[in-house]
């Protein structure tokens, strides 16, 4: 069974990031209404970044509620649900058992997983640990994100129930492996991108380093919701 532990939204808001004001949709609260979900976010909910975050492929952030522990051990202090600016904070899936392009229903909608999250630089911010992202891409706790098949309300009392899984089944783990630390594993890398369900931003950076080129900083550190 697939748990809501929580949904949460919330708009972007203006905070200090050292010597710059920074426009960020991290801050989310739970909220026990039912929200509508469209193709491109919920209902009440914003980003701060919309060249990087959001939009059709990234419409949904995802965060195992089984790595909350390592977080507050981590941070030494208690984290509630939202605090790594997911609007779903899920209980019985984690990037060891969920894969690329597998689907659920969710209440009145249906979504499928398009991506790891990618660790930014504005949870460091948030939670005032400058190598949160590192420790974030190295442990594999990073979450991932939903596109939406089809538009629907959500609410926190839902489950996510199964729909499908492609032939070829790639792990968020096994993503996470190959974009962030066996980037020269050509198979991994060619199998990956077979995925018609990859979001097109990580197929362009596999794509890049299938062909030599190279990756820019700016798209490897973007994944705040």
């Amino acid at each position: 069974m697939i748990d809501i532990v929580s949904l949460n939204v919330g708009k972007p808001k203006i905070v200090q990031f050292g010597r710059k004001e920074v426009e960020t949709g991290f801050h989310k609260s739970p909220t026990s209404e039912r929200l509508f979900l469209s193709a491109v976010n919920f209902e009440g909910d914003g980003q701060g970044d919309l060249v990087h975050h959001g939009g059709f492929e990234k419409a949904v952030c995802c965060y195992p509620s089984e790595h909350y522990a390592f977080w507050e051990n981590e941070l030494n202090r208690p984290l509630p649900a939202g605090s790594f600016g997911e609007n779903l904070t899920l209980r019985g899936l984690t990037e060891a058992n969920v894969c690329i392009g597998d689907t659920f229903k969710i209440g009145g909608a249906v979504v499928q997983l398009s991506q790891p999250r990618q660790p930014c630089f504005k949870l460091s911010l948030v939670h005032e640990l400058k190598e949160l992202p590192i420790i974030m891409q190295n442990t594999g706790y990073t979450g991932f994100y939903f596109r939406v098949l089809q538009e629907g309300s959500v609410s926190a009392d839902d489950e996510l129930v199964p729909i499908s899984r492609p032939e070829l089944a790639i792990s968020v783990e096994e993503a996470n492996r190959l974009m962030h630390h066996d980037k020269d594993d050509r198979i991994g890398i060619e199998q990956i991108l077979s995925l018609q369900e990859l979001s097109s931003s990580w197929r362009k950076t596999f794509e890049k380093r299938l062909n030599g080129q190279t990756v820019d900083a700016s798209e490897r550190l973007t994944g705040e919701k």
